[in-house]
């Protein structure tokens, strides 16, 4: 029974994985070398998913350097911070507006990731996913995307022979040789950062058209299922409040983001575990008889913040460079304006990355019988 880690989208509230895979490793035994033989990202959780599988050494090494890399992280180190690089971006927004032909040839965005592929080409081996495949190591790394072309959620995977293609509707699976533009593709958020080609085509953040976070995995052989997600809904008082404002730019974007990278994946969780519950509930011989082969149970441990993001990120939006929090500020993206949750995304600085990273780690703990009863 294969075993696979999904690991959802969220920015740098991505940084929450981190912690949450340091306790896990800090659980299993050090001579682990990789607990799980599929290993699915989406966004910012492909980061983490290729830094994990696209590193050589055991299990707890590795996490050990992706916490090194998330511990310093710095705003500019995943795009450009600098007035001119900000204003120049702006102004070609808003030039595409005004000419239909503007962008031709040239992907417009808000904000220039370049310095995050410069990142993550030094960081991850790529090369290195070929010897973990051909060693059985790992069985297959999903990495998933959003094809501007067919507005199809397209997942890119690497993996064993055995396992092939699926088309099912909105979504696909792609064998392929992974590398940086597949990484980049992936955590293309919409109008934040540029689409990415591949091949003919332009592709964005995977999290967008995602009806289905958990299929890649399932698709490819898994029937156990660790998922670390970024919502704090479980622990967010969802009591509607009075409104003294209309919403702001920020706080629609936030729910947009939210509802892209967060409701998704508590969807298909809700979907599986009542599937769970069916499987269950009918006698194997019943579903034997009748052909329901396809029927099984998932073995599923989800792992969440325990604390509300938003309002860490609340505590942390100071730490941006100038001018982000200029560019923040006249959006809304702040306590006044209702929109923390947009600037949570994009707080890639020291303090927020390792308050979550923290709170990762203390929610692992808090779960370690249920992670030691997964992993038996």
């Amino acid at each position: 029974m294969s075993r696979a880690l999904v690991l959802t989208g969220g920015g740098a509230r991505a940084a929450y994985q981190v912690g949450v895979l340091k306790g896990i490793a800090s659980i299993l035994p050090r001579s682990v070398y990789n607990p799980f033989p599929i290993i699915c990202g989406t966004s910012a959780g492909a980061i983490n998913a290729l830094s994990i599988a696209g590193r050589a050494g055991p299990f707890r090494l590795r996490t050990k350097k992706l916490e090194t890399i998330w511990h310093n992280l710095r705003a500019s180190d995943v795009y450009r911070t600098d007035f001119w690089g900000v204003s120049a971006n702006a102004f070609h927004v808003l030039a595409s507006f005004l000419h239909s032909g503007y962008g031709i040839g040239r992907p417009i965005s808000l904000l220039d990731n370049t310095p995050l592929r410069q990142l993550l080409e030094n960081y991850v081996k790529f090369d290195y996913l070929d010897n973990a495949i051909s060693n059985g190591e790992l069985e297959a790394i999903a990495i998933s995307t959003m094809s501007y072309s067919s507005g199809q959620s397209v997942t890119f995977f690497q993996g064993q022979e055995q396992i092939t293609p699926w088309k099912r509707a909105r979504r696909r699976g792609e064998k392929t040789q992974i590398n940086i533009d597949h990484l980049m593709a992936s955590t293309a958020i919409p109008s934040l950062f540029p689409a990415v080609q591949i091949g003919n085509r332009y592709y964005g953040d995977g999290a967008v058209r995602q009806l289905k976070p958990i299929s890649p995995a399932l698709h490819m052989g898994a029937r156990q299922l660790l998922i670390v997600g970024v919502s704090n809904n479980a622990t967010t008082d969802t009591n509607e409040t009075v409104a003294d404002h209309s919403p702001s730019i920020a706080q629609i974007v936030g729910h947009m983001f939210n509802s892209a990278f967060i409701d998704s994946v508590e969807s298909d969780l809700e979907t599986l575990r009542s599937i769970n519950r069916l499987a269950s509930a009918l006698p194997e011989s019943l579903r034997a008889n009748n052909g329901i082969t396809d029927l099984n149970p998932v073995d599923v441990l989800s792992i969440s913040p325990s604390q509300s993001i938003d309002q860490i990120a609340q505590e942390h939006i100071h730490e941006l460079p100038m001018s982000l929090k200029l560019f923040l500020r006249v959006t809304g993206a702040n306590a006044q304006g209702g929109g923390t949750s947009a600037a949570s995304y994009l707080l890639f600085e020291p303090g927020f990355c390792r308050k979550l990273i923290e709170l990762g780690f203390q929610d692992a703990m808090a779960q370690r019988e249920d992670i030691e009863t997964f992993f038996q």
